[in-house]
C-alpha cells in the first residue's frame, strides 16, 4: 500500500485498502470556521441531534471575517461559539486568533497518523505531518459530527519525485505552483499527491505546508509527505496526544510517477486567472501592481514572514504599492514581534494585519476595486477572488512579493538584492 492507503486502512477494520474501494474511516480531527460551521451545525440540527459522537475531535475556528466585519459575520461566529458552548467542544477559536490551517499544526492538534477532514478545501495542508488530511462538504461534516466516522473513497496516488537542490528564493510555493503548472488544475483529480525527493528532504515544515495546503489546487483530494526527522522535531514539542509513523510499502503501487529536476528552479508566478498559469518570474514581464499581499494559510508562518522581511529591510515600499503583512497566528505575529519583522515591515511602508484570512476570498483586508493588480502569496487567483471580477491576482512566494512591493512590478528579490 502506498502512505495514503496505510493511513486510511488503520482507520478502518481492514487489513488493507485499495484506490477505488468506498470505505467507512474513522476520523481523528473534524474542522470547520466561522463561514462553514454554521452550516453544518443547521444540518446537524436537521437530522434531529442533539449531540455530537465526540466533542474532543471537533475543532471550530472562526478565521475568515475575524475580526468580524460586519453584522453577518459576527452572527455567524456566534453561531459557531454557541454551538461549541452547548456541546463541550473544547477547541474553538484555538489560540485566539489566527488562520485554521497555520494554528492546528502549531497547536499540535493534528499529528502524523491522522485521518483529518475539514469544511474547508485547504485541510489537506495537514498532510505536511504525515496524515491523511481533505476537504469535505459541511454536510458531510455534520454526519461526521455526529457518527464520528466518514464514507469515502480511497483516492489513487501519484508519486512526485523532486531532484537537486533548491537556489536562493526558491521554496515550497515555488515547487508546487511549478508542479500545477506541469500537471494542470485537474492532474490529480480525486488523486493524492505523495511528494518525496531530495530536494524535499532539505525543505523546511514550513515549506511542506505550503506545498500540502495547494495540492486541491492541482484537483488533489490529499497531499502528503513522509514523517522524517524534521517532522518529527516539529511534532514532539506540539503534540497533545499519541501518534503513528507510516510508511509506504516498498512494492506499493502508484497511478503515476513522476520525477522532476529543480535545481534551475527560479521564483514562480501563477498569473491569472489559475493557479496552473505558472511561469518563472524572469519571462513574466513588466507588469505593474497596485498591491501585494504576504500571508495566508499557504504563506502565513513565520519564515514566510522572515523571509519578506529579508528583501523588505532598509527598503521602502513603493509609495503606489499597498503592502499588507497578515501573520497566520497570534504566535506567529508575537515571534515576528520579538525578531524585529514587524518594525521591519512597518519601516518599509508596509501594514501589519492580525491574523485573518481576509483578502486571500475577497472577505476583507484588501479587496481590489476594477482594474487592479495584486501580487500575492495565497493560494487562488481565480476571476474575482480578490474582489471585483475585473481585477487581477498573481501567486507567488513572499520573496517575489515583498520584491514586487519594492519595485512597484512583478519583479524577482534579485533585481534589489545583489
Amino acid at each position: 500500500m502506498t502512505l495514503i492507503e496505510k493511513v486510511l486502512a488503520a482507520h478502518t477494520d481492514r487489513e488493507r485498502v485499495s484506490p477505488g474501494e468506498f470505505v467507512n474511516v474513522r476520523v481523528d480531527v473534524i474542522l470547520a470556521n466561522d463561514i462553514t460551521a454554521p452550516i453544518s451545525i443547521r444540518e446537524f440540527r436537521r437530522l434531529g441531534l442533539s449531540k455530537v459522537a465526540e466533542p474532543d475531535k471537533i475543532v471550530m475556528v472562526a478565521d475568515h471575517y475575524v475580526p468580524n466585519k460586519d453584522i453577518n459575520s459576527a452572527e455567524q461566529a456566534k453561531v459557531m461559539r454557541d454551538f461549541c458552548r452547548e456541546q463541550g467542544i473544547p477547541h474553538y477559536d484555538v489560540g485566539q486568533m489566527g488562520i485554521e490551517h497555520v494554528l492546528l499544526p502549531e497547536q499540535g492538534l493534528v499529528v502524523p497518523g491522522d485521518v483529518i477532514i475539514g469544511a474547508d478545501s485547504h485541510t489537506c495542508t495537514y498532510g505536511a505531518v504525515g496524515a491523511f488530511a481533505t476537504g469535505m462538504g459541511s454536510t458531510d461534516i455534520a454526519a461526521a459530527m455526529a457518527t464520528g466516522d466518514i464514507w469515502m473513497k480511497v483516492p489513487p496516488t501519484i508519486k512526485l519525485v523532486y531532484h537537486g537542490e533548491l537556489g536562493e528564493w526558491v521554496g515550497g510555493k515555488d515547487l508546487i505552483l511549478y508542479t500545477i503548472g506541469q500537471i494542470g488544475v485537474d492532474g490529480a483529480l480525486y488523486a493524492a499527491l505523495e511528494f518525496t525527493g531530495e530536494a524535499i528532504d532539505t525543505l523546511p515544515m514550513d515549506g511542506r505546508f505550503t506545498m500540502s495546503n495547494m495540492a486541491i489546487e492541482a484537483g488533489g483530494k490529499a497531499g502528503i509527505f513522509h514523517v522524517d526527522e524534521k517532522t518529527l522535531e516539529y511534532v514532539k514539542s506540539r503534540a497533545r496526544r499519541p501518534y503513528t509513523v507510516y510508511e509506504p510499502d516498498d512494492d506499493a503501487e502508484y497511478a503515476r510517477t513522476i520525477e522532476y529536476d529543480v535545481s534551475s528552479l527560479e521564483p514562480q508566478v501563477a498569473l491569472p486567472h489559475l493557479p496552473s498559469n505558472a511561469q518563472p518570474v524572469s519571462e513574466v514581464g513588466d507588469i505593474e501592481i497596485d498591491q501585494a499581499v504576504i500571508g495566508s494559510c499557504t504563506n502565513g508562518r513565520l519564515s514566510d514572514l522572515r523571509t519578506a522581511a529579508r528583501v523588505l529591510e532598509g527598503r521602502k515600499v513603493h509609495p503606489r504599492i499597498r503592502c499588507i503583512v497578515i501573520p497566520g497566528t497570534q504566535q506567529v505575529y508575537l515571534d515576528a514581534l520579538k525578531e524585529g519583522l514587524i518594525e521591519t515591515f512597518i519601516r518599509a511602508g508596509a501594514v501589519v494585519s492580525t491574523p485573518t484570512c481576509g483578502p486571500c476570498l475577497g472577505g476583507y483586508m484588501g479587496i481590489l476595486a476594477e482594474g487592479e493588480r495584486c501580487v500575492s502569496t495565497t493560494n487562488r487567483n481565480f476571476v474575482g477572488r480578490m474582489g471585483s471580477p475585473k481585477s487581477e491576482v498573481y501567486l507567488a512566494g513572499p520573496a517575489v512579493a515583498a520584491a514586487s512591493a519594492v519595485t512597484g512590478r512583478i519583479s524577482s528579490p534579485t533585481e534589489i538584492i545583489s
